[in-house]
């Protein structure tokens, strides 16, 4: 009896699902943004698809920080802090931000100052980042491209330039 009891303990075990161990094994990797390949977007809770849905999101493009990685799964941020699992099936290297803050900002013609003012733009927006430097982004956004205050975006790095 008492190895019965044992072997079914055992079998039990075996037979958690991989919920039950939040990511073993999975590896820090260098950050990165990337972006949602997808109108439909699953964050879970763990790196696989028995762990639970944490968050749904439904906007092709949103900018992710990726933070982890674990065979097919990457550990990201969303702009909110929130941290999750997404396939990679779901990633693109596509690099994206999001307008931040209150208010419109202003979209400019360039990167000074005195520059023409070409649109203004919603806070959560989202374009195409084409270049960012140490004050500013130039961003693609539907209808309208050009050159936003980096403080006003989410997804590029503190001091990363491209």
């Amino acid at each position: 009896m008492k190895t019965r009891v044992a072997l079914c303990v055992i079998l039990a075990l075996q037979a958690w699902p991989a919920a039950a161990a939040p990511a073993a094994g999975a590896a820090d990797v260098p950050a990165w943004f990337g972006s949602m390949k997808s109108d439909k977007t699953y964050m879970r809770d763990g790196p696989g698809e028995d762990y639970q849905i944490k968050w749904v999101y439904h906007r092709k493009g949103l900018p992710v920080e990726v933070i982890g990685a674990y065979d097919a799964w990457r550990k990201v941020r969303d702009m909110d802090g929130e941290t999750g699992w997404i396939h990679t099936a779901l990633l693109a290297r596509e690099r994206t931000a999001v307008v931040i803050g209150d208010g419109l900002v202003p979209v400019e013609r360039s990167e000074g100052i005195d520059s023409d003012l070409v649109a203004r733009a919603k806070p959560g927006t989202v374009g195409r980042l084409r270049h960012c430097d140490a004050l500013a982004c130039e961003v693609k956004f539907d209808g309208a491209e050009g050159w936003v205050l980096r403080s006003r975006l989410w997804g590029a790095g503190d001091g990363e330039r491209f």
